[in-house]
């Protein structure tokens, strides 16, 4: 029978790639033109990601005895795959609209993009000891407040979007990459609430 600790593994080695996902986007923020080199890392990393949601879920049906319920295991996977999703859709969007510039509140939800995904995977490398458990709901927390953060940014960004730029192509074009920004960090708060509710039932 495959071993337990092999599901935990895959956790980490998923949420390694989330934040080597996470830290590509804010090097395309940073350095601008860079652009297709950046979309195109991103992109890889994001199907290494599904590579190993693939095997998560695969060895999910060939385990009689999982180390976690069965649709935890599911749904952290899935939610998790989900933050590498939208980074990939945000760098693919950045290169489609043809994006000239990036706005500092871009940047800043790609870095908070980037701490909420930090997060997880510390969250997800202390899960496979439920003596970690305090531990582990203080990183959730952090993440809540991170997302928190996001939606502050997100706001004041849209704010001054509307209130600023003159070309309507532009306002369109800013404002779904800063929707798909601080979707990642909802994403990253979903995997934090699923990991609450572990904890809870194991600890």
């Amino acid at each position: 029978m495959p071993t337990e600790g092999k599901f935990f593994d895959l956790f980490n080695q998923h949420a390694e790639l989330a934040v080597k996902c996470a830290k590509e986007m804010v090097s395309l923020m940073t350095n601008f033109d860079d652009l297709e080199i950046r979309v195109h890392a991103i992109e890889a990393v994001e199907k290494e990601a599904d590579k190993v949601t693939h095997n998560a879920i695969e060895l999910l049906h060939k385990t009689f005895i999982t180390p976690l319920d069965r649709d935890d295991i599911h749904q952290l996977i899935t939610r998790m795959d989900d933050i590498l999703d939208l980074l990939e859709d945000a760098a693919q969007t950045i290169s489609l609209y043809d994006i000239k510039a990036i706005t500092p509140e871009a940047k800043r939800l790609a870095e908070l993009c980037l701490a909420c995904a930090e997060k997880v995977q510390a969250a997800v490398g202390l899960l496979s000891n439920m003596d970690n458990s305090r531990q582990i709901l203080a990183i959730c927390q952090e993440i809540d407040r991170l997302e928190s953060d996001a939606d502050h940014v997100m706001r004041a960004a849209m704010s001054k979007l509307f209130r600023d730029e003159p070309d309507v192509r532009t306002l369109i074009k800013l404002k779904a990459i800063y929707e798909i920004l601080e979707t990642v960090t909802d994403r990253c708060e979903d995997v934090a609430n699923i990991i609450e509710g572990i904890i809870v039932e194991n600890a």
